[in-house]
């Protein structure tokens, strides 16, 4: 198995198109074919399904395709290694996010990784809620994420990187909304948005315990992914949402932010790691974070 034969495996896998991919390797098609046959000789199954219509995958090429994409990625970092200077660090790192949560979290810690690490090829990940955030931990489809805590998840490490107080978004046309504070009790009575229970969002979990402390349990009226969007919702009068204080800042027009009465209600943000797969990118951003998202004291 040679280097261009994974690479013209690659092409065909993505373009679907013989004709295309031999373009895009800049290769006549008829090499490009005895290429793919070779390849499929030396691994012992067709990787594709032709026919004069389409060109398909076949289960090996499916199970071929992400080593592929490894085998490139790492051939890459390779050349990228030798051409760095001493104490340069390298590599992809892929970051997870929820969205609006971390609008306070996640440009401080991109911004510092441009400035510090300009060679670390970083990617974001957004609409992630924790516990799916923690799934692709475990299964290296993500290096870094910004989660809610506390988490059970033993084979991963976190780290608190935010507390903060919950408060009620309201429509604007609310009657409570001219109100300087309110009870999650007066909020008994109004249809809640939230987040998927299937995504395991610790946001969804608090408010529910906070409504349950209030005697109530919440009417939902939506479930949404994104939180912003849900602001969205609230705004057009779909219902309330409970929403971190930080979050008022960037609060679409048509809604009202009001702390909680009583006992704060907390919302603790952390980052999540995988310290079975450690690299010199997940390294270096973890000491970032140190510097740009310490922990809180206290």
């Amino acid at each position: 198995m040679e280097l261009r034969h994974i690479e013209a495996f690659l092409a065909v896998a993505e373009e679907l198109h013989f004709g295309r991919a031999a373009e895009r390797l800049r290769m006549a098609q008829s090499p490009l074919s005895q290429t793919i046959r070779k390849l499929e000789k030396d691994v012992g199954a067709p990787l594709f399904e032709r026919n004069t219509r389409s060109v398909t995958l076949t289960t090996a090429g499916h199970s071929l395709l992400p080593h592929a994409r490894r085998i490139l990625e790492e051939v890459d970092l390779a050349r990228r290694a030798v051409s760095a200077g001493t104490g340069t660090v390298y590599g992809k790192l892929a970051i997870g996010f929820s969205g609006a949560l971390n609008h306070a979290t996640l440009p401080p810690l991109t911004r510092a990784l441009r400035q510090q690490h300009p060679q670390l090829d970083v990617t974001l990940h957004g609409g992630l809620l924790t516990q799916e955030a923690l799934q692709q931990l475990g299964n290296g489809a993500l290096d870094l994420a910004f989660i809610g805590l506390p988490v059970d998840a033993p084979s991963l490490a976190t780290r608190l990187i935010a507390i903060e107080r919950l408060g009620a978004t309201l429509p604007a046309d609310h009657p409570l909304a001219g109100r300087a504070s309110v009870g999650m009790g007066e909020l008994a009575g109004d249809p809640f948005i939230t987040m998927p229970a299937s995504q395991g969002s610790t946001l969804r979990e608090i408010t529910f315990a906070a409504c349950a402390a209030a005697g109530f349990r919440p009417r939902i009226s939506q479930e949404v992914a994104d939180p912003y969007t849900a602001l969205s919702l609230v705004a057009g009068g779909v219902g309330v949402s409970l929403m971190p204080e930080s979050i008022e800042g960037i609060m679409p027009a048509g809604i009202v932010f009001l702390p909680l009465d009583g006992d704060d209600v907390l919302l603790l943000s952390g980052l999540a790691w995988n310290p079975g797969s450690m690299s010199p990118a997940v390294r270096a951003a973890l000491l970032v974070a140190e510097e740009v998202l310490p922990t809180p004291e206290g």
